[in-house]
């Protein structure tokens, strides 16, 4: 759809996709519920893999954000959006195996999706990865696989200075959304911590909140996004 016709979107627009329900099975023999959202009778020119906020604070795959780039990205941007619930995490599509590992275990959550993306020739894909996703996302995210990466609220919490070094020396871009108004990592604290990365660039957005609450928040990372990602095609 191009941008001249794109419809008018409310918080609870949900546009045409053809959704599919996933399964993916992780090297420890777990199996994590998922949904892959493509445009509708047209191949997408990309992807995003997303990783949810933390699941002990309610993230999970149907995390705001996440839900609603499935619900207007691949009509509007021809933007398949691939969302699932890491271990131990519910959703309306069910229930992941086994229980929340503090991001351990967790990486072979991310090896599964990945593995998925390959096997299943996904195009062009993107990892992306909110709040705790984004530290999963540094820590094991294979940029051999995807295109680029996003990471939205990061709390650089469990990943290290090394995980960024991988990042930078992979050469992949990488966009850094950071609200002005976040409870753990602040636009300028961002542009320092991520210093290692030298080609990440970092959009502090004014006014938001870790948990991109109010709709012009939203409309804005999805902005930041798909231009990140038509801009890397």
């Amino acid at each position: 759809m191009s941008d001249g016709d794109s419809p008018q979107i409310r918080a609870n627009t949900v546009l045409p996709a053809e959704r599919r329900e996933i399964t993916l099975t992780t090297s420890d023999g777990l199996k994590l519920v998922g949904e892959l959202a493509l445009p509708m009778g047209r191949p997408a020119v990309a992807s995003l893999i997303t990783l949810h906020p933390l699941p002990t604070a309610g993230g999970f795959m149907d995390s705001h954000l996440l839900r609603k780039a499935s619900y207007r990205l691949p009509e509007i941007n021809d933007i398949a959006v691939l969302r699932f619930n890491t271990r131990g995490t519910k959703s309306d599509r069910g229930t992941s195996d086994g229980t929340f590992d503090e991001g351990r275990g967790e990486r072979y959550d991310v090896e599964a999706v990945h593995r998925f993306a390959i096997d299943h020739h996904l195009p062009r894909p993107f990892l992306v990865g909110w709040s705790f996703g984004s530290d999963l996302a540094l820590m094991y995210g294979n940029p051999v696989d995807v295109e680029g990466l996003v990471l939205i609220s990061p709390p650089l919490r469990h990943s290290q200075v090394a995980d960024l070094k991988r990042w930078d020396e992979s050469g992949k871009p990488v966009l850094i959304l950071v609200p002005e108004l976040d409870d753990y990592l602040r636009p300028d604290q961002a542009r320092e911590q991520f210093a290692p990365i030298r080609g990440a660039r970092v959009v502090g957005v004014e006014g938001a909140k870790h948990l991109w609450v109010g709709e012009k928040y939203v409309t804005r990372a999805m902005q930041e996004v798909v231009q990140f990602v038509t801009h890397n095609l």
